[in-house]
């Protein structure tokens, strides 16, 4: 019992510790005696304390061929028995000290994220050492783990939404790591071994490529010992493979066929790196067209006017080696050939003629307005210094950022629009039952 009423205070405290607004955060930069640094916001306003952190690029790019899905394995059982800990006994001590721990790996970055109450820092500090520095991926854990990540995928084999996903991205990026699935195939997952684990976790944890992002009732002198003690005994520099830069084929139309009564479909094609000075002119544009719901092109003009589609959406996904601009909607199988025509209609209208001033407008009233959101808690702000951190972005952006929105015109709009959508047709990967 006294577990279960922890583990609700912690989450009780984390929904309470709540920023107001993101000019008001104050971001310290905290470097520790052995050189480890991480960016703080010290809130004493709640017990609690946040602490996110990032290994760049050892995400899925890391699987090695024939072994697709390993450093999402890998992530899924750090925090299932470390040191002398089995998986039991390392998750219930977590429970005992109010510790949440977890991990994840996504294509380009390996993720980890602490939570507990400030009194318990010290504890939830070295439960984050154990894990990365003394893992013992037994077998049991792995067994149990990888039984998890197959259901999962055998439940994605029937999946519209997922099997277009993973054609577009064959397609896309072909004899590349993001042309192959992040979380592996039904083949891969089974070939993986220990052995290939403590491979990945050798390979890709070190000091040079660790982000740190810390926030809640903690200061600068008490963070930097926890730092050297979870972080210090890294190596200096991870092991890592090349990855090629790759710009997603354009172009391409791909069909598989499923028995299923929608049509699920995936467009995509180059986007915009984060470091272009044209990426905030495109994540305006973005907004009108297909980010921003309710409000727009896309949700008027397939949902609204015509009923094609439930859902239909638009994004920017920026990658460590390439950038996309990509959208996507389900529709019932006669209606795809349609849907798929309205959307690209809008994305020849973006470039050919761009938004109105009014829709401009708009879009950057929501964007400045709704940014404070992402700063509602310990959790959240943490989350956001991490990202800020790993796309360069300064420890001014969260000062400036809307000011960079409001800035943005409409020639600025429409000339991201055309770099995006002037140079051809993206690539459609298309999954559902033929009409006959």
């Amino acid at each position: 019992m006294f577990r279960v009423i922890n583990r609700a205070i912690v989450a009780g405290l984390f929904l309470l510790a709540c920023a107001g607004s993101a000019s008001a955060i104050t971001i310290e930069k905290v470097t520790s005696d052995r050189g480890i640094t991480a960016w703080l916001v010290s809130d004493d306003t709640v017990p609690v304390v946040a602490v996110d952190v990032a290994f760049a690029n050892a995400g899925s790019t890391q699987d090695p061929a024939g072994k697709a899905g390993r450093a999402n394995l890998m992530a899924s059982v750090l925090d299932e028995g470390a040191g002398e800990y089995d998986s039991f006994a390392f998750q219930s001590a977590l429970q005992d000290n109010a510790v949440r721990l977890t991990f994840e790996a996504s294509r380009d970055h390996l993720y980890g994220d602490m939570r507990t109450l400030s009194s318990n820092v010290d504890e939830g500090f070295e439960f984050m050492r154990l894990a990365l520095m003394e893992p013992r991926f037994d077998e049991e854990a792995i067994a149990r783990m990888r039984a998890q990540i197959t259901t999962g995928l055998r439940r994605d084999l029937n999946d519209p939404d997922a099997v277009a996903a993973r054609l577009w991205s064959r397609t896309a990026f072909p004899d590349h790591p993001y042309g192959v699935p992040s979380d592996g195939t039904l083949e891969s997952i089974a070939a993986i071994t220990r052995d290939d684990i403590a491979a990945a976790h050798d390979s890709g944890f070190a000091k040079s490529n660790l982000y740190v992002a810390v926030v809640g009732d903690i200061d600068a002198e008490t963070l930097k010992p926890l730092l050297d003690k979870a972080f210090g005994d890294l190596p200096d520099e991870p092991s890592l493979t090349p990855v090629a830069e790759i710009e997603p084929a354009g172009g391409l139309t791909v069909n598989e066929t499923l028995a299923t009564p929608q049509t699920s479909i995936r467009f995509g094609g180059p986007g915009l790196t984060r470091e272009d000075p044209d990426f905030i002119p495109a994540f305006v544009m973005n907004h009108i067209l297909g980010g921003g719901t309710f409000s727009s092109w896309l949700f008027e003009e397939v949902r609204e006017k015509r009923g094609l589609a439930y859902s239909v959406y638009s994004y920017m996904a920026p990658y460590e080696h390439t950038a996309v601009f990509g959208a996507g909607t389900a529709t019932r199988n006669d209606q795809a050939d349609e849907a798929i025509e309205v959307i690209l209609s809008q994305f020849r209208k973006m470039a050919s003629e761009g938004p109105t001033e009014e829709e401009l407008a708009d879009a950057k009233a929501y964007l400045t307005g709704s940014y404070a959101l992402r700063f509602g808690s310990s959790s959240s702000i943490a989350r956001q210094l991490l990202f800020l951190q790993l796309e360069n972005l300064g420890l001014d952006y969260i000062d400036k950022r809307n000011d960079l929105i409001e800035a943005v015109t409409l020639e600025d709009v429409r000339r991201a629009a055309q770099r995006i959508f002037g140079n051809g047709r993206p690539t459609v990967a298309i999954v559902g039952s033929v009409e006959g």
